[in-house]
């Protein structure tokens, strides 16, 4: 694998092939959660899918699936990132990346394009972000902040848009 410090990241639609792919990516997500729990490979495998097959489920019937891509990183399928306009703002649903892509700035530049469309449009960026989740460190140094207390599992993070100076 390409391990280039300026990788190549594209995004591309998502088809009917993809889903042992996107199965793969969600699995890759929890897995060091499901380490913990001392079931068998057949125990995890069979509740990832359950899993699996209701986030697509609600993602399905919840969100506009017309801006969740594949993320292709030097011509490789890397991950997951989906994301909703609605509502005067850009939601980030989901951004996921396989295990090997992680730490090399691939998330980064994902966001940086998303907040480059919303300063253009003057949006908010929203995520919810699990309490435990270690991305919270990288939203935060990116501009995010938390908007309210949130709920049991999840806290909302809200980046504004920045406002562009005309020049005279």
């Amino acid at each position: 694998m390409n391990r280039s410090e300026n990788p190549d990241i594209e995004l591309r639609a998502i088809g009917d092939a993809d889903a042992a792919f996107l199965f793969g990516v969600y699995a890759s997500t929890r897995a060091e959660e499901l380490a913990q729990t001392g079931w068998t490979d057949v125990q995890k495998d069979a509740f990832l899918r359950m899993q699996f097959d209701a986030q697509r489920k609600d993602y399905g019937a919840n969100y506009d699936a017309s801006r969740f891509h594949i993320v292709v990183c030097d011509g490789i399928d890397a991950g997951r990132f989906y994301v909703e306009r609605a509502g005067g703002e850009l939601r980030i649903i989901d951004i996921a990346l396989l295990p090997p892509f992680r730490n090399r700035g691939i998330g980064t530049a994902l966001l940086q394009r998303l907040f480059d469309e919303a300063d253009a449009a003057a949006l908010d960026v929203r995520i919810h972000v699990e309490f435990n989740n270690p991305a919270q460190r990288l939203y935060s140094r990116l501009g995010f902040q938390f908007a309210g207390d949130g709920d049991s599992i999840y806290r909302l993070m809200v980046r504004r848009p920045l406002l562009r100076r005309s020049v005279a």
